[in-house]
């Protein structure tokens, strides 16, 4: 018998959603429902009486304020996580002011990118165009940098520039209250370029941990996005992810994910049952190979049909301890899934057109 009842939540920071990630958000509330035990209660409604407790499935990272006011007190109430403040769950944490004097939102730490400094890339958030060119114009001596808005995801919002004329038409791009809440992040370009899933799920006392590539595609206007994610998937935590074999790179992108997760004691308020971080590994301006964390994700992703269906997998048994699991998102007609594929979304997207997205699990 049900004792609770997972709801979607739309969140007061949350983007417009195309329709295929509606219903993929949808799909994955559906599935932790089953894995608990739950009903499934649809999207929440404020003024709805749910008989027995709630379990939130998020649009987007929640504030403190508006998590308390749901009645979320920690990470079991949520597949998700909470911070204090709109930036914090954004890329801009990653990198330090351009100085003492740089304009700054309510609640940064410097002490955050301090720790983080040997495991990211090269770069600096800015929350004015002022500092945003300061900031520009001492990496561009090192070569081409590139320029992200931290509410971007799936590899949009980001402009790769070679000169300083380059960077006015960006800034006027933005709008000054996106700049003055989110900031924007000026960080070294990489090429050939490898990104990685390093991941967390904390869910009803049961702990799941992954690694795995990012694969891109071509979405229907002919953009290079994200394309889905291969993961390797662990019972149980960071250390228990550790001992698998690994490669040099891949130990490396783990280690970096962990202490960029410890670092987050800089930031108090903030919890979270789903931590996902992505790294990034390509050759920098100076020849060399890099690699480094470039954000967080605390919400519901484009891994989260993976990291469901594998989490459902090692519940239903026991002995198993890894699992590999697919995530694969692909654009344009005809496009058909394997198999034995779970079929999330297969048809036309109003605004993002054909869309077919799909999980599989491998043992």
């Amino acid at each position: 018998m049900a004792t609770g009842v997972v709801v979607v939540y739309f969140s007061q920071l949350g983007g417009r959603l195309r329709t295929h990630q509606e219903v993929m958000l949808a799909a994955d509330a559906k599935a932790i429902a089953g894995i608990k035990g739950y009903k499934f209660g649809g999207c929440y409604r404020e003024d709805h009486s749910y008989s027995g407790p709630l379990f939130f499935v998020p649009d987007d990272t929640l504030l403190l304020d508006e998590a308390l006011g749901l009645g979320i007190r920690g990470p079991a109430d949520l597949y998700g996580g909470v911070v204090r403040y709109p930036f914090v769950k954004t890329k801009a944490i990653t990198h330090p002011l351009v100085g003492s004097d740089a304009v700054r939102p309510e609640g940064w730490s410097n002490a955050f990118p301090e720790r983080v400094r040997n495991i990211v890339l090269p770069g600096y958030t800015a929350f004015s165009p002022r500092d945003a060119r300061i900031a520009a114009a001492r990496m561009l001596a090192q070569g081409p940098i590139r320029i992200k808005r931290p509410l971007g995801s799936e590899g949009k919002g980001q402009t790769v520039i070679a000169s300083i004329e380059d960077l006015d038409p960006v800034l006027e791009g933005l709008s000054e209250e996106d700049v003055t809440t989110y900031g924007v992040v000026i960080e070294e370009d990489l090429q050939k370029v490898v990104t990685r899933s390093v991941g967390r799920i904390d869910f009803d006392g049961f702990t799941m941990s992954y690694h795995g590539k990012q694969r891109l595609t071509t979405d229907n206007q002919g953009r290079s996005v994200y394309g889905g994610s291969d993961l390797i998937c662990v019972r149980g935590d960071w250390e228990a992810l550790g001992r698998l074999p690994l490669a040099d790179e891949e130990r490396t992108a783990i280690n970096q994910a962990k202490a960029y997760d410890d670092a987050m004691a800089a930031y108090p308020g903030f919890m979270a049952s789903r931590k996902n971080y992505d790294v990034a590994a390509g050759i920098g301006n100076d020849g060399q190979r890099h690699c480094g964390v470039l954000e967080s994700s605390w919400r519901v992703g484009g891994a989260t049909g993976a990291e469901v269906l594998a989490i459902t997998q090692f519940l239903r048994d026991p002995s198993l301890q890894v699992i590999e699991a697919v995530h694969v998102e692909e654009f344009g007609d005809g496009r058909a899934p394997p198999k034995h594929a779970v079929v999330h979304f297969q048809g036309e997207d109003p605004r993002a057109g054909p869309v077919l997205r799909y999980t599989m699990v491998k043992q």
